[in-house]
């Protein structure tokens, strides 16, 4: 008997695919969560139903999450991510030499010990092992509360915008991100589908704009996210992404990557029209 799992993007459209194992099935306090295993892309991640993260496709949503933030500020040491328990993040923001300390803030320890356990190519830096990383099982937003001037980058992997995630999207927050931001700080999030939440990403980019100077949308194409088009909320104090975008850095980087290049970076940011007007300062 063939076991297929579909995640429902619309009332009428959505994601199929085959399920081989499944390798984990619980709850924590916060999600459901279950890795199972597919013969399309690998080992896949999912909360409370919905695909977060696979071995075959996730490499482009961390390593744009992580990347043109990166490759902007001119030299990132202190890196915090809110969200991401599967580790990629992680893995790519050490991948950067100027990184001293890569804190991880994630609400839910089981999806740690899970992604440890059974994504080891995605958690390899979050097992404990590792002196640059520190992990934080906190909720995100106490968190913020406590900190002043004391990340040059802030990352937000946070799921969709219900139970403890809904609060990453509100204007409050990000005002806590500003605080604990350096003055030449940046803030990225993951921004969800232009195609799909439309409305979700016109209050998202307001409440940002109501806090940040410079706000931009970015696009990566992820194929087991809803439409395949995926976006990225890039905010900044003081530096823009193309006008300081540092090309010799990237060129001459340390590490390679599969998804993100130099000239993708600039690309990245050149919207469809109905994206762009969709978010729109009004």
């Amino acid at each position: 008997m063939d076991l297929w799992l579909t995640e429902k993007h619309s009332e009428h459209a959505g994601l199929s695919l085959k399920v081989t194992k499944t390798l984990f099935a619980g709850e924590s306090e916060y999600q459901r969560l279950d890795i199972v295993e597919t013969p399309e892309y690998g080992r896949v991640l999912l909360l409370d139903g919905l695909v977060m993260i696979t071995e075959r496709d996730g490499f482009i949503y961390h390593e744009m999450l992580v990347h043109p933030a990166l490759f902007t500020h001119p030299r990132p040491r202190q890196v915090l991510i809110i969200g991401g328990g599967d580790g990629g993040a992680i893995r790519e923001i050490l991948k950067h030499e100027s990184v001293e300390r890569a804190v991880l803030c994630e609400i839910d320890e089981l999806l740690i010990a899970k992604a440890v356990e059974f994504l080891p190519g995605m958690a390899s830096e979050i097992d404990g092992r590792n002196p640059r990383v520190e992990i934080k099982p906190l909720d995100g937003v106490a968190y913020l509360r406590e900190q002043q001037d004391a990340f040059d980058v802030i990352l937000v992997d946070s799921t969709d915008p219900a139970g403890p995630a809904a609060a990453l999207f509100e204007e409050d927050f990000y005002r806590l991100a500003q605080d604990a931001l350096k003055e030449d700080g940046i803030l990225v999030a993951q921004s969800e589908s232009p195609f799909y939440q439309g409305e979700l990403q016109r209050t998202l980019y307001a409440n940002l704009r109501a806090v940040f100077p410079i706000v931009e949308m970015y696009q990566a194409f992820i194929p087991t996210y809803p439409s395949g088009m995926w976006s990225f909320a890039f905010a900044g104090k003081t530096r823009h992404p193309l006008r300081d975008i540092d090309r010799m850095r990237i060129k001459n980087r340390s590490f390679a990557t599969r998804y993100y290049n130099e000239d993708l970076h600039v690309g990245a940011f050149m919207l469809p029209t109905f994206a762009r007007e969709n978010i729109a300062a009004r």
